[in-house]
C-alpha cells in the first residue's frame, strides 16, 4: 500500500460499507476495494481498526479513519471537487449529523429485528420502521433530496436501508411504507437512479441471497 492510495475495508452487504461507497463515487475518488471477511478478518483490518476490529474502515495516507459518518464528513474536506456533501450553514450542518445519526440508531436499529426478529420482534420492527419513515418524510416535505435540492449527507446514510425496505417487502411482508410515506418512497426512487447509488448498493436480489444465507446459517448455528 503506497501513500497516496486510498483503500476502503469494507462488507459488501453493509449499509455503513455502502454510504462510504457513495460518497466516494460522488466525489469521483478512485480507489482499491477491499472485501472483509468478516468471520476471518484480516491483519490490515485489525491494525486499521484496533478499537472495534470493524469495517468500514477508510485508509487514505497510510492513516486510517473509522465510522462511517466520519468517514464521510472526511472524504467531504478533503476532496472539495463536485459539490459538497454536508451544507455549509452551520444549523443546517447541524441538522444533518442529527439527522444520520438518527438514521444510524433508530432505522438501523429497527430493520435489525426485521432481519434477524422472529415474530413479535419482527412485527415490533416493522412499526418502529413505519414511524422513523413517517418522520423522515416529514423531514423531506416537498424537497427532492433531505438535504434540499441537491443529494447529500442524509440521502447518503438512509439510502442503504431504502435498499433493505425493498427486500423487507419480500420475506416480512414491509408493504405499509409504500401507502404511508409516497414521497418518501419517490425519494428513494429517485436516489436509486443516481450514478453513485446504483454503482455501490448490492442488488435487492443480492440482499435478499445475503439474507437467505443469513438464515440458513442460523438455522444451523
Amino acid at each position: 500500500m503506497t501513500q497516496e492510495e486510498v483503500v476502503l475495508l469494507d462488507y459488501w452487504p453493509s449499509p455503513f460499507g455502502t454510504m462510504a461507497r457513495i460518497a466516494l463515487v460522488e466525489k469521483g475518488v478512485n480507489y482499491i476495494h477491499k472485501f472483509e471477511d468478516l468471520s476471518n478478518k484480516s491483519p490490515l483490518l485489525l491494525e486499521m481498526n484496533p478499537v472495534h476490529h470493524k469495517i468500514p474502515v477508510l485508509v487514505h495516507k497510510g492513516k486510517s479513519i473509522c465510522e462511517s459518518n466520519i468517514i464521510i464528513q472526511y472524504i467531504d474536506e478533503i476532496w472539495k471537487n463536485n459539490f459538497p456533501l454536508l451544507p455549509s450553514e452551520p444549523y443546517q450542518r447541524a441538522k444533518a449529523r442529527f439527522l444520520v445519526d438518527f438514521i444510524n440508531k433508530k432505522v438501523h436499529g429497527s430493520s435489525v429485528k426485521v432481519w434477524m426478529g422472529k415474530n413479535e420482534e419482527q412485527e415490533d420492527g416493522k412499526k418502529e420502521l413505519l414511524e422513523w419513515s413517517k418522520f423522515l418524510e416529514e423531514e423531506l416535505g416537498d424537497k427532492l433530496y433531505l438535504g434540499g435540492d441537491v443529494f447529500g449527507f442524509v440521502d447518503i446514510a438512509l439510502v442503504p436501508f431504502y435498499n433493505w425496505f425493498i427486500v423487507f417487502k419480500t420475506f416480512a411482508n414491509f408493504n405499509t411504507i409504500e401507502i404511508e410515506c409516497p414521497k418518501l418512497v419517490m425519494w428513494g426512487e429517485r436516489c436509486l437512479k443516481r450514478d453513485s447509488v446504483s454503482k455501490s448498493l448490492p442488488t435487492s436480489d443480492q440482499v435478499y441471497q445475503a439474507y437467505l444465507e443469513f438464515k440458513k446459517g442460523w438455522s444451523h448455528g
